[in-house]
């Protein structure tokens, strides 16, 4: 389990004094485990989704902000959250590729038997369910919609 790997992680980073990637791997349990609080009243997704979305989201994050300071000329800044989206991105299971991801929308649009953008929500659904810690949800949504299109 990811969540597993990233304490093992923690420990690692203690270790070798690694400060910098100790604060990241902190950050991140800090949010798994605001996420698992937020979660407790209702019903929680498989760990490893849970996990995956969280880190996909602080990843999300970090990019934004890498841009920001490069347009502000905060250069240092810009680095610093660099280095914590490299750390963040070991976790992260791998991507599906551009060709794969396509392929496997339009086998749920088959599955389904969407046809116009009005099922574009069942679709999407069944892509997060399925294939949800593998896309990047953003590019999915415009992949599902060529498909539908």
């Amino acid at each position: 389990m990811i969540r597993d790997d990233i304490k093992a992680a923690q420990v690692a980073a203690m270790k070798a004094g690694d400060k910098a990637r100790l604060g990241t791997i902190r950050l991140m349990l800090a949010k798994i485990k605001d996420r698992d609080i937020e979660l407790r009243t209702g019903t929680a997704p498989a760990d490893d989704v849970l996990v995956t979305d969280v880190l996909q989201k602080m990843v999300k994050q970090r990019r934004e902000s890498i841009t920001m300071y490069e347009q502000g000329g905060r250069q240092e800044l810009a680095d610093a959250e660099a280095a914590e989206v490299a750390v963040i991105e070991e976790f992260l299971p791998a991507q599906l590729s551009e060709a794969d991801a396509t392929a496997a929308i339009k086998a749920i649009v088959a599955e389904l038997g969407a046809t116009s953008l009005k099922d574009m929500g069942r679709v999407m659904a069944a892509v997060k369910e399925r294939h949800g810690s593998e896309l990047d949800m953003s590019k999915a949504s415009g992949w599902v919609k060529a498909a539908l299109g």
